[in-house]
């Protein structure tokens, strides 16, 4: 089954920046529409940004609009996020996810296949 491994978390100031990967193995990562998510204790997981198959449909959290860019290289079955101008509430652990479905949502209910996580803490 297919494998999503995250890298990339840390700590950071706020404002700062940061470059989240997710790699996959097993399949190829271009047939599915694919998510970032986060959580933090006391919430529920949540959509932070997902990005269809062809790359040209992308949806962002009100939250994290105009200061995330997700992106993906189908070649490296590689989904990134690049986070900038952070801020202390953006303080989560991210997990990348794929959708086989390609429902074309931004839920974490409707993504299937995920990672471990990776931590990403911002300093205020």
């Amino acid at each position: 089954q297919l494998q999503l491994v995250e890298s990339g978390g840390g700590l950071v100031q706020t404002g700062g920046s940061l470059r989240l990967s997710c790699t996959a193995s097993g399949f190829n990562l271009g047939y599915y529409s694919l998510g970032w998510f986060r959580q933090v204790p006391g919430k529920e997981r949540e959509g932070v940004s997902c990005i269809s198959t062809s790359g040209s449909n992308i949806d962002y959290a009100a939250s994290v609009k105009g200061r995330f860019t997700i992106s993906r290289d189908d070649s490296k079955d590689t989904v990134y996020l690049q986070m900038n101008s952070l801020k202390p509430e953006d303080t989560a652990v991210y997990y990348c996810a794929a959708d086989p479905y390609n429902t074309g949502d931004c839920a974490p209910t409707s993504y299937y296949w995920w990672g471990q996580g990776t931590q990403v803490t911002v300093s205020s």
